[in-house]
Order: structure tokens, then C-alpha cells, then sequence
């Protein structure tokens, strides 16, 4: 690609060649962020992080050939840029290299059906009950979130809900399946990740109090979500799920601007109504649209997997005539790592591990299993240092309100020194625990005591990390909350054993 073909495009956003040099035959190799990374004819894009300011590394990117290099600062100010290497100075480098790598990967979102999905909670399993759906109807599928990144069948670990700009260039690039689905966070379309990717589709799953600390409102909050969907190609359309406040506000809104909306929801003048709902251990529900009528057994519990499994059908819809293909592509779904898992304890217990991480998602959780019938709920979770901390107060009251007995233990500290979090954790039990809850700061010992006291009929839910790894170290020689159940698990089994021999 030449490097005058980027600078056409940012040109349009403002940005300045601000050194005289000749750029007609230079032509660009590669992109990179990391002067690392940076080999003989790549484009070296300069971002202030947060820790680091790329326009330091812009001496070290030139020295390893760096053919041309972006930045925002001004030309003359900075360090170790020669004058015959061009120097494109623009407002925002996050959208400069967004922009940048899809016009280098050739667009790759003209080459496919992508679709995003925003939210606050429910991003993750309606993505993969979208995927299976698909895959089911034999429509090949990438998937980018949460979980890990999928294209062409194989998986790749991530680091963000949604990955940065080049990866995720690069990997739509690659892809070679009919279909791309994103998960959309807010973080992601405030940091300019999506920049320049249109979309066949974009959905609304719901919006909870979550990333304030970034955000700092709701509305702004909503707001970043709200953008998404001026990103939707011509004839792309907008699917809502209407729930709540903030759904039915953007149908409204997207309404206004003639954008077409799909909508699901409770209420029935939906587009796609749900009525029936038994939200049992295999929640049982009915999905009418037009003149069908589809009833649905879903092998995942809770009524919130019922919204996101209404949400999927009406975006499936869209790319399968067969209203009941999609059905049974439901019924057939295969699960969601770290979402829902359940382990069974020896005594009869169910051990259940969810990324639930705001208040509406333990909310959701607990009520399930006490709609189900459990005899007893126990909780296990924590908070990550310096994350949104208005959340907390409310996270420890749905707990005590749902919960039986709850643990409060760490998650990831980012920083915080343990005794800080140990305290804030001890006064919001005083405060907020109406005398149900414990603190047990080493995780792996928090479940433990938990699995100790599990008695029939239990149900014990350790929220907060779902999949991912700790990257504290804790007692036991685990390294998730799955791997700690399943240790204790396997410790009891050997101890059955020793017993009977």
C-alpha cells in the first residue's frame, strides 16, 4: 500500500504532512505501534498510553526502518526524527491507526457480514448462541470477545473484549468465514478500536451501572454505546433488545434518524415477542414473529439467558428464513466457558462459575437459583483494584438480599495494595452484609471454605472472573476458579479412595 493512499484518507480527518519530503513511490510494508515490532518499510504510529508515550520510541522505530511515522505531537518536537523520514501529525492517534490499517487490510469489512453486539452484560453468550445458531445452519463464523478471538476454526487467546484496532484489522483480514462477529465494549469505541469497520448488524443487549470510573455517568456511558450504531453500513440494521430504559431510549433515538430496528423484548409489539417464559434449570419460552410461533427449550438456566437467546434468534433471522432452524440451533446450543459452568460437589451441591461482574448480572445469577429452588445459596466474589468502585456498595446488597451466605475475597488487585482492599472489603461486609458475609482474602481459600460447608441442595456461585486466569498468586496451586473446584474436587475423591482400600 502507498503511503499517500493513508494520508489521503486521515487528510480527511485533519492530519498535516509536516515534513517536505517526496512520498509518491514510498510504499508501506506493515503497520506497527510497537517500535519493536517495527521492521524496513512500516508505517510507525506513535500513541500517548498510559504508561507510555509512543512519540518516545519514534528514534528507536526509525532506526529499524521505519519507512513513515504518525503522530500527534508537533514535528519539530520531537526527538530523533530525521528530516527526510515524512511525519503525518494528526489530532487522535488511536483513530489514525484505525483508520491506517483498514484502508492497509483492504477493507475487510466490505468482504463479510460483521456483526457488533454492545451491552452491558449479556455480550458474551449472546455472541456464541449467535455463532452456534450460524454454524448450525451451516453459515461459517469468526467470533472476537471476551472468551478468546475464533476464525477459520482455530482459537486464539485475547487480552480485550475487543481487540485493538491493527490486531483486529489484520484478523478480519484473515478470516476467511462468511461471517464476523464482534463484541463491542464501551472502551473499545471510546478507544477508537472500531474505528473505520461498518457493520451489517449491530445489537443492543441492555445497559447497568458498569465503568463509571471511565465513563464517569450513565448517560455518558450510553452515549459510547449509542455510537456504535453510526457505524452501521447502508441498509444495516440495528437490533434492540427493549427491556429496559435504556433500549427502548434507542430505538427512539434510531427511529428518529430512519434507521431500520429490529426489536425484541416482553412487551408485544415487539418485532419479536417473548411470552411464556418458564425460567426454570432449562428455561422453557415462546418466541412469536409475524404469524410464527417458535417454543424454545434453552440447556442454559436464567431468564437473562432467555433475553440474549431472544436478542440471537431475531439477528439469526436476518441471515436464515427458517425461523425453526434457528430454534433448534438454540435447543442445540453448547455453552459459554466461564458462563453458567456448573460443577457438581460429592454431597449434591452445584458449584457455578460466571463472569457476572456487575450488580444486574449477580442479580440475575442468584435469582435464578432461587427461582429454581435452592436450598441454599452461597456466594463467592470480590472486586479489581482500581476498577469502578460505585458499584461495590451495590454488588455487596444484591448479594446479602439473594444470598444465604456470601464471601468476600480478591480478585485481580491491579495495583492495590492487599491490606487497602482487605479493608474496603471488611467495611462493605459491616456496612452491607445484614450478617451474611465473611471475608476470606486468598481466593482459593475462600472456595474452599465454601465447598466445606456446601450441604444438598446448595447452590454456590463464584463470580467475577469466569475463564480467566489469577494472576495473583493464592494458596492452593490453581489457576482459575474452575481449576480450584476441580482440585477440591479431585482432592475428595482420592481421599474416597485411600478410604475404601
Amino acid at each position: 500500500m502507498r503511503l499517500q493512499n493513508v494520508i489521503h484518507v486521515l487528510a480527511e480527518r485533519g492530519a498535516l504532512l509536516q515534513q517536505p519530503v517526496n512520498i509518491d513511490k514510498i510504499k508501506i510494508e506493515g503497520i506497527e505501534s510497537n517500535s519493536g515490532k517495527v521492521a524496513a518499510g512500516f508505517l510507525f504510529v506513535a500513541i500517548p498510553g498510559y504508561k507510555h508515550d509512543g512519540h518516545d520510541f519514534i528514534e528507536d522505530a526509525v532506526k529499524r526502518g521505519a519507512a513513515a511515522v504518525i503522530g500527534e505531537r508537533e514535528a519539530d518536537a520531537i526527538a530523533g526524527l530525521p528530516e527526510n523520514v515524512p511525519y503525518v501529525q494528526v489530532s487522535n492517534a488511536r483513530e489514525a491507526i484505525a483508520l491506517a490499517a483498514s484502508r492497509f487490510y483492504e477493507k475487510p469489512d466490505r468482504k463479510r457480514t460483521v456483526i457488533g453486539i454492545t451491552g452491558t452484560n449479556g455480550k458474551t453468550t449472546t455472541s456464541f448462541l449467535l455463532r452456534d445458531v450460524l454454524e448450525q445452519a451451516g453459515i461459517s463464523c469468526s467470533l472476537f470477545g471476551t472468551i478468546a478471538n475464533f476464525l477459520n476454526g482455530e482459537e486464539r487467546k485475547t487480552v480485550n473484549t475487543t481487540p485493538d484496532a491493527l490486531q483486529l484489522n489484520r484478523m478480519m483480514a484473515e478470516s476467511n468465514d462468511e461471517v464476523i462477529i464482534l463484541e463491542v465494549s464501551s472502551h473499545a469505541i471510546e478507544q477508537y478500536r472500531v474505528e473505520g469497520i461498518n457493520f451489517d448488524m449491530a445489537l443492543f443487549t441492555n445497559l447497568s451501572k458498569e465503568h463509571l470510573d471511565y465513563h464517569g455517568t450513565m448517560e455518558e456511558y450510553f452515549g459510547v454505546k449509542r455510537k456504535l450504531f453510526d457505524q452501521l453500513k447502508i441498509g444495516g440494521k440495528a437490533v434492540v433488545f427493549t427491556d429496559t430504559p435504556w433500549g427502548r431510549r434507542l430505538v427512539t433515538d434510531l427511529e428518529e434518524k430512519d434507521v431500520p430496528v429490529i426489536t425484541a423484548g416482553q412487551v408485544q409489539d415487539n418485532e419479536f415477542w417473548l411470552n411464556s417464559i418458564q425460567a426454570d434449570e432449562e428455561p422453557v419460552f415462546t418466541l412469536q414473529h409475524l404469524d410464527q410461533s417458535y417454543t424454545i427449550s434453552l440447556p442454559i438456566p436464567g431468564l437473562h439467558n432467555v433475553y440474549n437467546a431472544a436478542l440471537a434468534f431475531a439477528a439469526a433471522s436476518e441471515l436464515i428464513s427458517d425461523g425453526s432452524r434457528i430454534a433448534s440451533g438454540l435447543e442445540n446450543f453448547k455453552g459459554v466457558p466461564g458462563r453458567f459452568e456448573m460443577l457438581r460437589h460429592a454431597c449434591g451441591a452445584r458449584f457455578i462459575i460466571d463472569y457476572a461482574h456487575t450488580t444486574d448480572a449477580v442479580q440475575y445469577c442468584l435469582h435464578t437459583a432461587k427461582r429454581i429452588g435452592a436450598k441454599r445459596i452461597v456466594h463467592v466474589f470480590g472486586f479489581r483494584g482500581n476498577r469502578d468502585t460505585g458499584k461495590r456498595e451495590m454488588m455487596v446488597a444484591a448479594s446479602a438480599k439473594y444470598s444465604d451466605i456470601f464471601i468476600l475475597t480478591f480478585d485481580d488487585l491491579n495495583g492495590i495494595e492487599p491490606g487497602e482492599m482487605e479493608a474496603e472489603l471488611r467495611a462493605l461486609n459491616e456496612e452491607h452484609g445484614q450478617g451474611k458475609g465473611v471475608v476470606i482474602t486468598d481466593r482459593t481459600m475462600a472456595i474452599k471454605h465454601a465447598y466445606d460447608i456446601a450441604q444438598e441442595g446448595d447452590w454456590i456461585f463464584i463470580t467475577g472472573k469466569g475463564p480467566e486466569t489469577y494472576r495473583t498468586p493464592f494458596f492452593m496451586p490453581a489457576d482459575s476458579d474452575r481449576s480450584t473446584v476441580e482440585l477440591l474436587l479431585q482432592d475428595q475423591n482420592e481421599k474416597k479412595t485411600l478410604k475404601s482400600s
